[in-house]
């Protein structure tokens, strides 16, 4: 894939075992300062992110997250709160009599935090820093609010985890994505038959199935010529039928198949329409 930003996203997957190597402060603040430069409703940054910097409410944070010691070794943690005390707060200092947060503009801040997680994702994942979300922050709603002396309307709404991933973490396989016709709608929501689920579930297992014994990777290149080419016509199942490495070391000669394909492609249908 041509476009870094495109390869980010697709190659991103989340990271539970770190190196033992800090994230310098220049790193952090580039994160920080991507994830502040996120989409938000009306500017208001409907958010406030806490970095946990104490190593004791780390190992607290990651018992209550359902026992992971990984987010206690993780050189970085980020929690990204939902806040909408700080604007009800900045309406009463100026003299004003706002209304009481209700149930809308707790999601409009749950959005905004989210979205600049995710922004420090994309940021870390460019320097070559692993992360992963850890759920149980909103699981445990309570406890965490407790925690970290959270006031009436700030909810917790992510916790992101960050470092640098271990040879095994950035060489594991992804988990497949579902196939877009399972999540892509059009205009109005279709809510699936049983039969449907299966469908869907099903032929993931099958292809995954067909897959496994036919997997081009380093192993198999390894008993190949030294100048052995990979050739392949797209679009390729990464992971499944072909791994990134053999991908993106074949790159070269698999996107020249792909274009005299279509060119091929173009000259039958040229014969065929005379």
């Amino acid at each position: 894939m041509d476009n870094p930003i495109l390869q980010s996203l697709w190659d991103r997957k989340s990271t539970r075992v770190f190196l033992e190597k800090p994230i310098t402060k220049e790193a952090q603040e580039i994160i920080l300062g991507a994830a502040m430069q996120a989409p938000t409703a009306g500017n208001q940054m409907l958010y406030t992110i806490l970095q946990i910097s104490d190593q004791n409410l780390k190992e607290r944070l990651a018992e209550t997250c359902d026992h992971q010691p990984f987010i206690a070794k993780a050189p970085l943690v980020l929690v990204f709160l939902a806040d909408f005390q700080r604007w009800y707060d900045a309406f009463v200092f100026a003299g004003c009599n706002p209304r009481l947060p209700a149930e809308g503009d707790l999601m409009l801040a749950v959005a905004d935090a989210c979205i600049a997680a995710q922004n420090s994702v994309v940021a870390a994942q460019s320097l070559g820093i692993g992360s992963c979300y850890i759920g149980d922050i909103l699981e445990q709603v309570e406890i965490h609010r407790e925690l970290l002396d959270l006031p009436d309307y700030v909810m917790p709404a992510a916790m992101v985890v960050y470092g640098y991933p271990t040879d095994q973490q950035q060489n594991r396989k992804k988990p497949e994505r579902f196939a877009p016709a399972y999540t892509v709608q059009e205009n109005r929501y279709h809510t699936f038959s049983a039969s449907e689920h299966e469908k869907w579930f099903c032929e993931r297992a099958e292809r995954e199935k067909v897959f496994r014994s036919y997997c081009v990777d380093a192993d198999l290149m390894s008993v190949a010529k030294p100048d052995a080419m990979v050739m392949h016509c797209l679009p390729a199942h990464r992971g499944e039928e072909i791994t990134d490495e053999v991908f993106e070391a074949h790159a070269a000669e698999i996107f020249d198949e792909a274009e005299n394909r279509l060119h091929a492609q173009k000259a039958v249908l040229a014969k065929l329409l005379k």
